[in-house]
């Protein structure tokens, strides 16, 4: 296994992991991820978190956002 960390976008950090199928990485003491398969350039990921931690693809997230921004191409009413 190597591990990396970088910089990103936000001055946090990002580690990067190689993992292969089954192993497992861990957040904090309660947020596992697990390799569940590997395929081609794909990868299937099982997340177990909280009820109360949301988990959502980035895709969901920049939908919800993009939902509730007011919508400033709206023609002006009259």
């Amino acid at each position: 296994m190597h591990d990396s960390t970088s910089s990103f976008g936000s001055g946090a950090s990002m580690l990067v992991l190689s993992r292969k199928r089954d192993e497992r990485i861990v957040i904090g003491d309660n947020i596992v991820i697990t390799v569940v398969e590997v395929r081609g350039d794909k990868v299937r990921l099982g997340i177990e978190a909280p009820s109360e931690v949301p988990v959502h693809r980035q895709e969901v997230i920049d939908a919800m956002r993009r939902a509730s921004e007011p919508q400033s191409n709206a023609p002006p009413a009259g």
